[in-house]
């Protein structure tokens, strides 16, 4: 039997070219390998408030999004999160076994509590909660690899450590996940600011490149990104700007290396990145406009990943309750 992957994406903001070659990309190159479920997590993107209209078109933007990106329905299943009641069932049983300390060290609730307090907004239990339910997306189908980024690691690491205590409490319930990463542009950076991930969250106009963004404003950007007060590219001493560009560069077109844009200047060097993002979203576009111009095939798509998904999720949430002692209807 092939080893179970999992992974997810909010549907929130812009999908990025930070997205695709950190996540999309990969899922689409490792889906043969392994009995593969992608995600849309909408539970998670309600932490903050969304507005409903604006979330739904979202959660069916993205699943196109997907396919188009390459991800194959006839391989892998595609589930959007909310449909499936494990999720939430499963998050709820497993925050009863998680120690609130845990919780509280996460480094990515204090850094928005800090945000929103500064903002004087009023901070959800789910701010703190989010790594419970991530943990529960991920045990509800005993999956044994996971692709996250390098943000999402401490995460990963708690999932492991609730399996455990859970293990250790109740017996051996859970699978224990490992991670995988992709070697090759995982960590695309703002445009804007090359010290920071690109982020579908971000205001900056100049931040990122969105998936479905038309090849003249992504050249715009690119050749307004930031680079350094070098005249050239200089490989052995480049700055985190110009490292970013080539990164983003080469893993959209392979040929352009170190070797190649050595001694480039700056703006035939971004002329040069330009090209090879818009031809890499090209294709992806043109896929994206022919699955959305038939709306009842991503629904057709989603409804079938929750039929293959569903008997998983029901087995791990009936498992856990007869190892908690919870009451399980015959």
């Amino acid at each position: 039997m092939k080893a179970r992957v999992l992974s997810g994406v909010q549907p929130t903001g812009q999908l990025h070219i930070g997205n695709y070659l950190g996540a999309l990309k990969s899922w689409a190159e490792i889906q043969s390998l392994y009995e593969s479920i992608f995600c849309i997590v909408d539970l998670h993107a309600v932490t903050v408030y969304q507005k409903p209209d604006e979330l739904q078109a979202k959660i069916r933007e993205t699943a196109a999004l997907f396919i188009a990106a390459g991800i194959d329905p006839e391989q892998s299943s595609l589930v959007v999160q909310s449909s499936v009641p494990g999720h939430s069932e499963l998050a709820w049983l497993l925050t009863c076994v998680t120690p609130l300390g845990w919780l509280q060290r996460m480094t990515q609730f204090k850094t928005k509590a800090d945000k929103q307090e500064a903002l004087r907004e009023s901070i959800g239990d789910g701010l703190l909660q989010y790594p419970v339910l991530m943990a529960a997306d991920i045990l509800l189908y005993q999956a044994s690899i996971v692709p996250v980024g390098e943000d999402q690691t401490q995460h990963l690491e708690l999932t492991r450590d609730i399996a455990q205590r859970f293990n250790a409490l109740y017996g051996e319930t859970f699978v224990m996940p490992a991670t995988h990463l992709p070697t090759v542009g995982a960590r695309i950076m703002g445009l804007d600011d090359p010290t920071q991930k690109m982020s579908k969250s971000a205001e900056g106009v100049g931040h990122a490149i969105g998936l479905l963004e038309d090849p003249k404003a992504i050249q715009k950007k690119i050749l307004r990104a930031t680079t350094d007060s070098q005249p050239a590219v200089d490989p052995a001493n480049m700055g985190p700007g110009v490292a970013n560009l080539l990164a983003m560069g080469e893993a959209c077109d392979s040929t352009l290396t170190k070797e190649s844009v050595a001694g480039m200047r700056y703006g035939d060097f971004k002329k040069r990145v330009a090209e090879a993002v818009i031809g890499r979203l090209e294709p992806i576009q043109q896929r994206y406009r022919a699955i959305t111009a038939d709306p009842l095939y991503i629904e057709s798509v989603l409804k079938r990943g929750r039929e293959q998904v569903l008997p998983i999720s029901e087995d791990t949430v009936r498992k856990v309750k007869e190892a908690m002692g919870i009451y399980v209807q015959l």
